[in-house]
């Protein structure tokens, strides 16, 4: 795994590259301009930098130049990460001392190798072990391996995104919604096996949906986990657990803890479902 420096001025293209690298093992700091930058490369030493072009005090031809012309740190990689697609953009990068060049928007599913061809061998992350869920087979008297699926409801288009890219990787089949209707009529088409739903929502919030949800027979045991940008008041968390929320997670949350409170929650509904049917 590496320390990886993320100079970008976007803030939800630096969580998502964040989010990326650090559910891959990474180590990550982030600037957010071109001279804090340059002093996050000085005092943190990373061992690999990728760096926006367009960034405020110092742009990124900048920052390539003096790291480039600084014999300690020019042998760190650098990597331009940029919306540029003029004719001559790539060579002009190259030659400030970039050593590699992502066009933006990236690619979730590519991003992370994109970096790590940079790395040596033994920094690069791997993907992580699957994480399954075990339902009954098709005569109802035993059990079979199967990917967990997970009802994303969030009606930010960049968190929706955050989650997936985090569960994917470790086999979690990820289901996504951007309201309340949304999310009740992927729920009734095919049960899922978890809930994740932000709080506050315009028109519908994740009371109304978890209200429905528990009222409906079908659906009333999936568990149901909020998770929130904001804290969370007494008053909310009391009318939370009283209509059934397993757990409430505050953003930002990393990648790890994330998956953790998941395979808590499916491993304890697992262990409840065990308990109802003691004969599986």
């Amino acid at each position: 795994m590496a320390r990886i420096l993320v100079i970008e001025d976007n803030t939800d293209n630096l969580e998502l590259m964040t989010y990326l690298l650090r559910a891959f093992g990474h180590s990550v700091v982030t600037a957010e301009d071109g001279e804090e930058g340059l002093q996050a490369v000085r005092r943190e030493l990373p061992e690999l930098i990728v760096c926006d072009v367009h960034l405020p005090k110092f742009d990124g031809y900048e920052v390539a130049q003096q790291l480039k012309a600084d014999p300690e740190l020019k042998r760190i990689p650098l990597i331009a990460v940029t919306a540029l697609a003029m004719v001559g953009d790539r060579d002009k990068g190259l030659a400030a001392g970039f050593d590699g060049y992502i066009d933006k928007p990236i690619d979730p599913e590519k991003f992370v190798g994109q970096v790590e061809y940079f790395l040596p061998a033994e920094q690069r992350g791997s993907v992580p072990l699957h994480r399954h869920t075990q339902i009954p087979d098709a005569a109802g008297n035993g059990t079979q391996s199967k990917h967990a699926t997970v009802l994303v409801v969030d009606d930010s288009p960049t968190n929706r995104e955050l989650i997936r890219d985090t569960l994917d990787p470790y086999g979690y089949d990820v289901w996504l919604a951007h309201s309340v209707a949304q999310a009740m009529s992927i729920a009734q088409k095919s049960t899922p096996n978890l809930i994740l739903s932000d709080l506050h929502m315009p028109g519908e919030d994740g009371f109304n949906l978890i209200g429905k949800i528990k009222a409906d027979v079908t659906l009333a045991a999936v568990p149901f986990i909020f998770i929130s940008s904001s804290v969370w008041g007494e008053q909310d968390r009391a009318m939370a657990l009283q209509l059934g929320v397993s757990r409430f997670l505050l953003r930002p949350i990393e990648p790890q803890m994330l998956l953790d409170e998941i395979a808590a929650c499916l491993l304890n509904q697992q262990g409840l479902n065990n308990a109802d049917n003691p004969d599986r």
